[in-house]
């Protein structure tokens, strides 16, 4: 047996152009969606990260900011710029690229965001809102990307069971808590295992789904897989391989060669999970825009009230 291709390179495609007329309809309404990306210093991968970000928000019609600062930069300055954004009515996604200088404590900067801008989903007032299963939390883009992804390969989650390696408050911990919610993408029967999980085989095997998102190269083996599962690779690993041009290769945390004969579909890495990423910030902006038109909408009806 060889499993389905669940590609989330394809499916981001479909989204980014339902999020484009979504966008041209709120243009029309007179509200453009606008996403600030801010960066630190000069690290490669996120500087291609931002790239990304920015050229497929500009794509979708999305205004498009990005604040790039020097790696030296301190806390205050930091939060000055997240004050600034936070106040200003062009913006209604901040996105502030991880990982920090040392010198700034990650935590403050995620936290000074404005909750109703924070289309990570990292702020503790939407993580909250996302443990107690509120529909409406913005949630972090990759887990809200796994769940489309089910969704749209015809692998409801619902009534299954579900196993997360991985107990990150990036991935693994807001993946269970997606997957617990009442609703589309939800009611499934979790297990969250890790790198601590004595014979993980033995509770990998008896996941209907299995999503993967510990960042350990070729982890999940075929023999760690119920045939027939559907596995997802949120993985992304450099593994030296001097066959290669550039002298590494992306992998995941899934042996891929081998899970794909047991599982019956599997995301690939690259070209999986990592397009569906940036799609579900695209839509988290769109949201948030959303959110701020219904709030003045409000506002205003309030004002004529009194």
């Amino acid at each position: 047996m060889s499993a389905e291709l669940i590609s989330g390179k394809e499916m981001a495609v479909s989204i980014r152009e339902e999020i484009k007329e979504r966008v041209t309809g709120l243009k029309e309404d007179g509200l453009t969606p606008g996403l600030a990306v801010v960066l630190l210093g000069e690290d490669p991968a996120s500087q291609v990260y931002v790239r990304s970000k920015n050229k497929a928000a500009t794509e979708a019609g999305i205004y498009s900011r990005q604040i790039t600062m020097s790696e030296d930069t301190s806390e205050d300055e930091l939060l000055g710029v997240v004050s600034g954004l936070n106040a200003d009515p062009e913006i209604h996604g901040i996105l502030v690229q991880l990982p920090l200088p040392d010198q700034i404590d990650e935590t403050n900067v995620l936290s000074a965001i404005d909750p109703a801008k924070d289309v990570d989903g990292f702020h503790p007032v939407n993580v909250g809102r996302l443990a107690s299963g509120d529909p409406n939390a913005l949630a972090p883009c990759t887990p809200a990307g796994v769940v489309e992804m089910l969704l749209r390969s015809g692998n409801d989650p619902a009534g299954k069971h579900v196993v997360v390696v991985g107990r990150s408050s990036i991935v693994g911990r807001p993946m269970a808590a997606l997957l617990l919610r009442k609703g589309p993408g939800g009611n499934a029967t979790v297990t969250v295992a890790h790198s601590r999980t004595p014979d993980l085989g033995a509770v990998t095997r008896e996941a209907d789904i299995l999503i993967v998102a510990i960042g350990q190269p070729d982890l999940i083996r075929g023999d760690m897989v119920k045939p027939g599962a559907v596995v997802i690779d949120v993985g992304v690993n450099r593994v030296d391989d001097d066959t290669r041009e550039r002298g590494y290769r992306l992998t995941g945390d899934v042996a891929f060669d081998e899970v794909k004969e047991v599982a019956s579909a599997i995301s690939p890495v690259p070209g999986g999970v990592g397009p569906m990423t940036i799609a579900m910030l695209l839509s988290n902006t769109l949201d948030a825009a959303v959110g701020s038109q219904e709030v003045t909408a409000r506002e205003s009806v309030s004002h004529r009230e009194a």
